[in-house]
């Protein structure tokens, strides 16, 4: 056993010693590993980043809540062209108050304005000679905060009676108040804003946001009005109800709904939908005109998108990983014809073949796996990078660096398999004649 123990431990030396000794040529040979294990890691980290990043975004909404848009990414799973959403009926604040009061089954509703099914309404916020970055601009009722299961860190959510009366009071998100009062330490509850072009006062603060919303920008990137303002400052043109009418809306609107305690949500998204269809004067054979999303609906399609995702990236860097493997071979067989003599001789003093196939397949192996560590540095490093400038959010799994550094190992072995065999199967008497 020793013996034995002797020879392996030789057989490994002799492989890094041949590695180590060609430098270039080893650089080259795993140039295509590295490419490709730096493809795998680095793709990894933003892709799982972001998706955790977004399913807390999207469990954020609260596993109750449902949400009637005009359309929505729910309505381009299904097949619909954009020509056919695009001509429907806009949402109205006069919907929302009709399932309020025909659908037994809510407990509150709130119009959301300025997002869904169309472009947000994005405005900057003033404080003194200080600015934020464009911001969404919410116009909601008093619900928005208990509807979204939002918390506030400072002050409190503005009233039903400041929404009647159309009272300029603001609550800001994290990066609102960030970029306009946390630097100076100074309380923002009670100071006067503007937005746009009117001024608030600051009433309340949320509190920061799980989930991220994009390259340089956050869940955490807006701030709330109520809805009356909202309408008096940005317009409101989705007033018309019926099929093909107020299709020009320039004002992007979401309705959220909560059921009432103990209802199960598919009665209540029933009840909703009967509403809507009555108010849209649809037929019994004709769809829906309006998306009903929920969390477990929106989780389930990300789902879809996430896993072909991965599969995508698995596919691109598996061709870069196989090129890579391809130069593997490439080199070995070069190093088999250069090393005829060496094996000859190591044949000759009693060396088996299986000893020979070892230690091609080690040297291999040694390569692609020393390729795998520099692709899984590299494509950390480039993770890192990428959330340092732009804020996107990163995550480095345990399992990324192992499936990195299997495939790299995997890929030597395989394409290192044939210039091994043909190196073990050299015959010792003409392997000593080769020049």
């Amino acid at each position: 056993m020793g013996l034995r123990l002797g020879l392996l431990s030789e057989v490994i030396t002799m492989a890094f010693d041949t590695v180590l000794g060609n430098k270039l040529r080893s650089a080259l040979t795993v140039l295509g590993v590295v490419i490709g294990i730096t493809s795998i890691v680095g793709m990894t980290s933003m892709i799982r980043g972001f998706d955790e990043s977004l399913r807390d975004s999207i469990r954020s909404i609260g596993p109750n809540i449902i949400i009637i848009q005009r359309f929505g990414p729910l309505s381009f799973t299904s097949g619909a062209e954009f020509n056919t959403l695009i001509k429907r009926p806009n949402l109205t604040v006069t919907d929302a108050k009709a399932i309020e009061e025909q659908a037994a089954s809510i407990q509150l509703v709130d119009v959301q304005l300025g997002v869904g099914g169309g472009p947000p309404t994005q405005d900057r916020v003033f404080y003194r000679d200080l600015r934020s970055k464009l911001l969404i601009v919410f116009g909601t009722t008093e619900n928005f905060a208990e509807g979204t299961q939002l918390n506030l860190v400072a002050g409190r959510f503005f009233t039903g009676t400041e929404v009647q009366h159309r009272s300029n009071v603001v609550v800001l998100g994290q990066t609102a108040y960030q970029a306009l009062f946390a630097s100076s330490g100074t309380d923002p509850i009670g100071k006067t804003v503007r937005v746009g072009a009117e001024r608030f006062t600051v009433i309340g603060v949320f509190e920061k946001r799980p989930g991220v919303g994009g390259f340089g920008s956050s869940q955490d990137d807006f701030v709330v009005i109520p809805y009356t303002v909202y309408q008096r400052q940005y317009g409101m043109r989705a007033v018309s109800i019926g099929r093909g009418r107020g299709g020009g809306s320039l004002v992007a609107i979401q309705i959220a709904a909560v059921p009432r305690e103990g209802v199960p949500q598919s009665e209540a998204i029933a009840e909703v939908e009967r509403v809507m269809r009555i108010r849209h004067q649809l037929r019994l054979d004709e769809p829906n005109d309006f998306d009903v999303a929920t969390q477990d609906a929106i989780l389930g399609l990300w789902d879809q998108i996430s896993q072909a995702t991965f599969l995508a990236l698995i596919v691109i860097s598996s061709i870069a990983l196989m090129v890579g493997g391809i130069g593997v071979m490439a080199i070995m067989s070069i190093s088999v014809t250069e090393r005829t003599r060496e094996i000859g001789v190591r044949k000759a003093l009693g060396a088996r073949r299986s000893e020979i196939l070892f230690q091609f397949l080690t040297e291999a192996a040694f390569l692609t796996s020393l390729g795998g560590i520099l692709g899984v540095i590299l494509g950390s490093a480039i993770g890192w990078l990428v959330h340092l400038v732009t804020g996107f959010p990163i995550s480095l799994p345990w399992w990324s660096y192992a499936i990195g550094l299997g495939f790299s190992a995997s890929v030597g072995i395989f394409f290192g398999m044939w210039p091994a065999v043909k190196a073990s199967r050299l015959d010792p008497i003409e392997a000593l004649r080769y020049e």
